[in-house]
């Protein structure tokens, strides 16, 4: 599941290994305090999850939060 993240086509789709690995973990974070799937979870743990939807575009980082993140 984690080397799907490693090709250059889902960094370049997500601007970036930094944009990548905030989005995946601000998800994670949701995930495991409740937070509804947004794919199935056919056994999944939260991180498999997380980055599943990454996967399948279900969530993205909004520009200005990711400003707010960097500082």
């Amino acid at each position: 599941m984690i080397d799907a993240l490693k090709g250059d086509e889902i960094l370049d789709k997500m601007g970036g290994r930094f944009k990548l690995t905030v989005l995946v973990q601000k998800r994670w974070k949701e995930l495991m305090e409740g937070a509804r799937p947004l794919v199935e979870r056919e056994g999944r743990s939260d991180l498999e999850l997380a980055i599943q939807e990454v996967l399948e575009e279900k969530i993205t980082i909004p520009f200005d939060e990711l400003e707010e993140i960097r500082g």
